[in-house]
């Protein structure tokens, strides 16, 4: 089955560059039935926010559950200083290091929209002997708004205040080798992944053998993602990036299929049909432990949910930081996916 890379990149670019900080999803889950409406697949909502997609299957017998999450990391304002500068907080695992000298947006509640640059309180080494030491926590950063406002009053003017969201700048970029760079591939790329897979499906008529639900999520990076999920799913795969880096055996070019992370092993039959499928069809496959993580699979067997989980995606180096993968690694996970659902 062929894939279409064109729009893979397309709707990959589309949802990178749309802000989605966990929270605030409302713009691109328009984004998310747009695409669903394209190819003429029921989409229904839950309370939470959270999309399900639903495919008919070829047999009858049971239902397949698939996870991906278009919420992303970013920030609020905490507080306003007298300079007026922001404080802020995360909204999910930020590296404060990376964020220094970033873009962002402040989102008010109002929806109005103003440009920034995340700096340190040691902004200048002109002037601060300590410009070089800080940086390393969310307390040693702010925002300096692109606005001529010189205190709190001159800021809350602006219609800014205490609790609003702050996006960060992507900077997401396609290279001419094929690299995905950006902030938040974690999880868009397995969003635009299985949105392809489905559009493969579409064209050459097939369709998966059991029905399957496709649940996208808007809460996966403060841990409660996917918690409630439709009862009738019993196994759930969770598409999210795999880690690379100390002794990962995963790179850019492979799909990872995850055995054990931070919540324990994932199913084993399940994993094992994975390495099975990835092995007959020549994918490039690894299989690592994550130790520091959790999935939409993770919160669904929390939330009480009687399944069987698994865990796969492409390889994505700097986690939570500046991104990037390779197309290898989604076409990788794109093969793996689709022949799973094929032969389940």
């Amino acid at each position: 089955m062929e894939f279409d890379k064109i729009y893979f990149y397309n709707i990959a670019y589309e949802l990178l560059t749309t802000p989605s900080p966990t929270g605030y999803t409302r713009e691109i889950m328009a984004l998310i039935e747009k695409y669903a409406e394209d190819l003429h697949v029921k989409l229904e909502k839950t309370n939470k926010g959270n999309a399900i997609i639903t495919i008919p299957g070829e047999e009858p017998g049971k239902v397949i559950g698939l996870s991906a999450h278009v919420d992303t990391l970013g920030l609020m304002v905490r507080s306003i200083n007298g300079d007026g500068t922001l404080n802020i907080v995360t909204i999910g695992g930020n590296q404060p290091n990376s964020l220094i000298g970033e873009y962002c947006t402040v989102i008010t509640r109002d929806n109005r929209r103003y440009t920034g640059t995340i700096l340190t309180t040691s902004y200048s080494s002109h002037v601060y002997d300590d410009a070089h030491k800080v940086g390393s926590r969310f307390e040693e950063l702010i925002i300096r708004l692109d606005e001529v406002v010189n205190s709190k009053e001159d800021v809350q003017k602006l219609g800014i205040n205490n609790g609003d969201y702050i996006a960060i700048d992507p900077k997401t970029t396609i290279t001419p080798s094929d690299f995905i760079k950006s902030r938040h591939l974690d999880d868009k790329i397995s969003v635009a992944i299985i949105f392809t897979v489905l559009k493969a499906f579409h064209e050459h008529n097939k369709k998966p053998k059991y029905t399957t639900k496709f649940i996208i999520s808007t809460y996966e990076e403060v841990g409660h993602g996917a918690s409630y999920i439709p009862t009738d799913i019993t196994e759930l795969i969770a598409v999210d990036m795999g880690c690379i880096g100390k002794d990962l055996a995963c790179t850019e070019q492979d799909v990872s299929i995850c055995a054990k992370d931070s919540s324990g092993p994932y199913d084993y039959e399940m994993t094992n049909k994975l390495i099975e499928i990835a092995k007959a069809l020549n994918i490039n496959y690894v299989v690592d432990i994550y130790p520091y993580y959790g999935s939409d699979a993770s919160a669904a067997l929390r939330g009480g949910n009687d399944i069987r989980a698994a865990l796969i995606g492409p390889g994505v180096h700097a986690s939570h930081g500046m991104e990037r993968t390779h197309y290898e690694g989604c076409l990788a996970t794109m093969k793996l996916l689709s022949g799973y659902l094929l032969s389940n």
